[in-house]
């Protein structure tokens, strides 16, 4: 049936996205799940280009590979990881885990912190919300929270 809906295009779902899968170019195949980068947390989709190597695929992009995970990005998820049990559903703010890692940072742990929201996201630890919904990680804007699952 999904094989079906894929080639006609029938019922509304364009190349199955609405079902979660990805028609592969040029093979009629269904593309592998996506995976999350190890580095910042965000959805890799899955190339053409990558079809022979995926399983060793682990970064989204060239400044992820370069930058890793470092020792302040641990210490950063670790601090979440507490402070959204301590917060229950309530939830925390990514910048919260920054300012307690260095106060005087400010502006440059920003991102860091966000990453590390989005990798406890990504473990299944912690949901990300806005304005009380549920939001997509790897593309929320503005200001989140992070809430146990």
């Amino acid at each position: 049936m999904i094989a079906l809906l894929l080639r006609s295009g029938l019922g509304g779902v364009r190349c199955g996205s609405r079902l979660g899968l990805r028609a592969a170019k040029h093979t009629g195949s269904v593309a592998p799940p996506d995976k999350t980068c190890v580095s910042c947390g965000r959805r890799i989709e899955w190339r053409a280009k990558w079809a022979k190597s995926w399983d060793d695929v682990r970064y989204c992009s060239d400044a992820c590979r370069r930058r890793k995970v470092t020792s302040v990005d641990v210490r950063l998820e670790t601090l979440l990881r507490a402070l959204v049990e301590k917060a229950g559903r309530q939830g925390v703010d990514p910048e919260d885990a920054a300012h307690c890692v260095d106060p005087s940072a400010g502006e440059t742990l920003r991102e860091p912190a966000r990453r590390a929201a989005r990798r406890l996201v990504a473990a299944g630890v912690a949901e990300m919300v806005q304005q009380g919904r549920v939001v997509d990680p790897s593309t929320a804007k503005g200001s989140v929270r992070l809430r146990r699952v």
